[in-house]
């Protein structure tokens, strides 16, 4: 198990993607760059939002880059953890409120005729 799950992001890694599809690329970086620029939300709170996101999404590359990004962006340690728990509050609400699938399911099978 001396292999790790994610490899680290590297410079030649980078430029494999770059190499692979360039296009892509450049207009990813553009649209990341115009999603958090400064606009009705400070840069700080969209950095804040995307390590709540990250969090969700599991990417840990995301997590890293999100929260050196918000910590530059002036974010403190406590927002950072306040933001995470924020995500966690609302993954486990997901599954409170998806319980309705499973408890609907229950009572048709429970009331076949619905």
């Amino acid at each position: 198990m001396d292999q790790p799950m994610y490899p680290p992001a590297s410079a030649e890694l980078a430029k494999k993607r770059r190499e692979l599809a360039p296009k892509p690329l450049d207009v990813f970086k553009a649209f990341s760059a115009a999603v958090f620029a400064d606009g009705a939300l400070p840069e700080a709170t969209k950095q804040l939002i995307a390590v709540a996101v990250a969090h969700v999404t599991q990417c840990p590359y995301c997590i890293k880059g999100h929260t050196a990004e918000a910590l530059r962006k002036g974010a403190s340690e406590a927002q950072i953890m306040e933001a995470i728990w924020v995500a966690a509050e609302m993954r486990a609400g997901a599954a409170y409120a998806h319980a309705n699938l499973a408890l609907d399911t229950m009572r048709q099978h429970a009331h076949p005729e619905g």
